[in-house]
């Protein structure tokens, strides 16, 4: 229990203690700037925003808080220790700069075993020359890696759970053709409190090392556990940034987000049992960190040749119009229509085209009815009886014919890239 109080105030001293509750309001406010971009995006496809700059970011805040403390107690507990002469902050600072150079990258997968490689690069450049002024980062690879499984196996639930919010609708260009999608990105604040170990003797007596129970630790650790039983730990806070980010053409947001966050939990649990096997093994230790970014770079290929591949999922035909977006609370939205139906026909008629749609809405019916094709096959008929002249539909069509869109992309292996630049053009021309 003493490891659980402990844990949860150093987490509640990141949220108070005005140096950290300074960390994360300037964090707070970088996601909050790229959560106005994503609205803006928004109402620039869709006519309005779909999502509220301020609630994205109080919930990533929020779910991201509930996420670090998770880490931090499920880490306490397991027995992860690192030495207070490593650099472990840096793995959350590398991963918060890149957020500025390639959001694709911010993942504490990239930075943690990045900093390894690297330590263990200057540690024998160090032995080599004879030269120990080299051995800078002194990362404790097995320790960092265990970390980071932890904290992408919480990664990986949050996506389940909260990957699919803020996502910015897209059309790519296939062969002429339009195909509707989904850009996902999403990102939350986590404050991490990692045990530190000391080596002042004199801290020992001090109120703020944390005692622990004789059955700790949980698992195995490059240091012996008599060692940290009698050694001098402390539970010091710091921020990262977990996230994600993708983009589907083949799959709806639920299911890519399903896909993702699976992913990341099984690769949580590989590097997690690496890990462990690293702690004795020096060629465990000295291959996870290559090993694990090449599992995660793999998965980023694979998911793009998937998505070159695959069947679109967001496609118009001569059957009818594919509905991408639905705005919430919009006639759409009150009729039932779902992203991902195909409309057939409007008021007995059917819909050649998009423009047809228009043309019949600027009659100013008061009454209008689709039918309309579910996802399961099935032919519905929905209606609305409070339109008016002016009054917005509220959905976002993939059109048939190749619009004039600065959002539309080329459908090639760098479909992310270009779908992130484009998003950028259009902001800066605003």
């Amino acid at each position: 229990m003493d490891i659980l109080i402990y844990t949860l105030k150093s987490a509640a001293y990141a949220l108070t203690e005005p140096y950290w509750a300074f960390q994360l309001a300037v964090l707070a406010y970088i996601l909050h700037r790229k959560n106005l971009k994503t609205a803006m995006i928004q109402k620039m496809v869709m006519g309005q925003s779909i999502d509220k700059p301020f609630v994205l970011t109080a919930s990533q805040v929020v779910i991201g808080i509930f996420a670090g403390t998770a880490a931090s107690i499920i880490m306490s507990y397991l027995g992860i220790v690192f030495n207070e002469t490593s650099m472990v902050d840096l793995i959350f600072l590398v991963t918060i700069l890149f957020l500025f150079y390639n959001p694709r990258f911010v993942s504490i997968a990239y930075s943690g075993a990045m900093l390894c490689i690297f330590s263990l690069m200057l540690g024998y450049a160090a032995v080599s020359t004879h030269n120990q002024a080299l051995d800078i980062l002194k990362m404790d690879v097995p320790a960092v890696m265990t970390m980071v499984a932890v904290i992408q196996l919480v990664e990986g639930i949050l996506i389940l759970m909260d990957g699919r919010r803020g996502s910015v609708p897209v059309f790519a260009n296939s062969e002429g053709k339009v195909m509707g999608g989904f850009i996902l990105q999403r990102y939350w604040i986590a404050p991490v409190a990692l045990l530190i170990m000391l080596h002042d003797p004199a801290l020992a007596v001090s109120q703020s090392s944390v005692p622990m129970p004789q059955w700790w630790p949980l698992i195995k650790s490059s240091i012996s556990a008599d060692v940290l039983r009698n050694a001098v730990l402390m539970i010091i806070p710091f921020y990262g940034i977990m996230g994600y980010n993708t983009i589907t053409f083949t799959m709806d947001r639920k299911k890519k987000a399903l896909e993702s966050g699976v992913f990341k939990i099984i690769y949580s649990l590989a590097i997690f049992g690496l890990a462990q096997a690293a702690i004795t093994n020096k060629i465990v230790e000295v291959s996870l960190p290559v090993l694990a970014v090449a599992i995660h770079e793999g998965w980023v290929i694979l998911q793009r040749n998937r998505e070159l591949g695959g069947k679109p999922k967001y496609v118009s035909s001569e059957e009818g119009i594919m509905v991408l977006e639905v705005l919430p609370e919009s006639p759409a939205a009150e009729m039932g229509i779902r992203s991902g139906d195909m409309l057939l026909g409007i008021n007995d008629s059917k819909i050649e085209d998009e423009k047809m749609l228009t043309e019949t809405l600027r009659q100013c019916p008061n009454y209008i009815w689709f039918s309309l094709k579910r996802e399961n096959g099935k032919q519905e008929q929905v209606s609305y009886d409070k339109m008016f002249c002016g009054k917005q539909l509220g959905l976002l069509l993939v059109p048939k014919g190749m619009p004039d869109d600065t959002m539309v992309i080329k459908f090639d292996d760098n479909i992310l890239g270009k779908a992130m630049n484009k998003i950028k053009t259009r902001e800066n021309d605003k």
